[in-house]
């Protein structure tokens, strides 16, 4: 049912609608406002680079690290840094059941991406670890990501099947992580699609996501672009 920029304005007015993200009432609401400005504001990209997602001083496609070392996808896009508010948003959304964050954060992340993959897939979990928690939070960031894309058909939860549970990686270094994953991920149905992305929440050192660009690339997949909604920052 699509509703009229009429009605979604009496809307605003006489239910202040609230900011999803946030709670907060929006201000000086727009048939297009979603978030309000405090928000929206706080999402200020910085310049990055294409490649890697980290910061740069000036927007360039490959970074000193990139070109040295190329890693084995293509683009990584992302809405901002892992840091408030993103970092409390994507916490509710993983920890605490809070999925009608889904749609918003993807929502963003949308707006960045300009040619959507032909197979869009999520980082899976380990059994134990999503009996546990009830769900995969990247499974509702990328089915919400092909709603947006108006292409539901394109989110493939199935390609890839995590069958090494590891230990919580939080405050690992990269070599760390890389030994912690080392053959986590099998393969299970090998896309026909050569253009493939990687849905994940965040991105920290990219190992989690290296496994899986390694096995796509093995079966003939010609460009993997990772999506996800934060970039944990380089260390200072």
């Amino acid at each position: 049912m699509v509703i009229s920029n009429w009605l979604k304005l009496k809307l605003h007015r006489y239910f202040n609608l609230q900011c999803p993200l946030c709670g907060l009432n929006i201000e000086e609401p727009t048939p297009e406002t979603r978030w309000c400005k405090h928000c929206l504001n706080s999402m200020s990209d910085p310049c990055r680079c294409q490649c890697c997602g980290l910061s740069t001083l000036e927007p360039v496609e490959f970074c000193g690290e990139c070109l040295s070392n190329p890693p084995p996808w293509r683009r990584l896009y992302c809405v901002n840094d892992y840091r408030p508010p993103l970092s409390h948003y994507i916490h509710s959304l993983k920890f605490q059941h809070q999925f009608r964050l889904a749609p918003d954060l993807s929502y963003l992340l949308a707006q960045k991406i300009t040619e959507p993959a032909d197979v869009i897939t999520s980082v899976p979990l380990h059994w134990r670890r999503e009996l546990i928690r009830g769900y995969n939070q990247s499974d509702h960031l990328a089915r919400a990501l092909c709603q947006h894309f108006n292409m539901p058909e394109r989110f493939n939860p199935n390609l890839f099947k995590r069958v090494k549970y590891t230990a919580p990686q939080l405050g690992q270094d990269k070599k760390a992580r890389h030994r912690n994953l080392y053959g986590a991920f099998r393969l299970i149905a090998p896309p026909a699609a050569k253009h493939v992305a990687i849905v994940d929440d965040v991105v920290t050192t990219g190992s989690t996501i290296r496994q899986m660009c390694n096995l796509l690339l093995d079966v003939g997949v010609e460009t993997i672009d990772i999506y996800c909604i934060c970039r944990t920052p380089e260390p200072k």
